[in-house]
Order: C-alpha cells, then structure tokens, then sequence
C-alpha cells in the first residue's frame, strides 16, 4: 500500500513537471526587442542644447516671462534661511516636537 502511494506521488510529481514545461512551449512567444526609442521621440541631449522660452512660476504655478522668472529665482535665493519667524510661533514649534518625541518613547500616557 505505502509502495503503491509513492509511486502514485511520483508519477503526479512527474506529469506535473512535464505539463509546466509544455505549458512554457505553448505559451512561449518571442516578441520582438526594442534597443532604441522610436523615431518621434526626442534625445535627451537635443532637449537639454534647447532654449526654453515659457516657464512658471515656483510660488504659485502662473505662466511668466523668462526675465519675470530670473527675477523670482533671485528673490527666492536672496530669502533669509530659515525664515525669520516670531518667538511665539518658533517656541509652538519646539513643544509640538517635544509631544511628538514624548509619544514615541511613552505611547500609554495621553499628552
């Protein structure tokens, strides 16, 4: 009985294996490789030799002219970092930072 239950798990072992490799031949379909983008696409390095002549504004998305948009980024590099901010708000910020970390490490008391 146990030689007969062997053989019975071998031959499914082996009628198994046998099916997945007919089913790798049947469903087995050589499509084509594409080494190169095609044709309308344009190459990265004529992008980048490009003028761009259009762009938007870093603070709220508006179409702005080219010098509109260097004044802005000059602006935006002229800004003291971080930003001046009053004691109260820097001080809100500092106890909210404080909680956070006191959650973390005492999770069971409620701040």
């Amino acid at each position: 009985m146990g030689r007969k239950n062997s053989q019975k798990a071998v031959l499914l072992i082996f009628l198994t294996a046998v099916s997945l490799v007919l089913l790798q031949f049947v469903y087995y379909h050589e499509t084509p490789v594409v080494a190169f983008p095609p044709e309308e696409d344009i190459s990265e390095e004529i992008l980048r030799t490009e003028i761009i002549l259009e762009a938007r504004s870093p603070i709220d998305g508006k179409p702005v002219s080219v010098a509109e948009y260097a004044q802005l980024q000059a602006q935006l590099k002229t800004r003291p970092y971080p930003p001046i901010l009053s004691p109260k708000v820097r001080e809100t910020v500092f106890l909210l930072r404080l909680v956070k970390i006191l959650k973390t490490l005492f999770p069971f008391v409620d701040f």
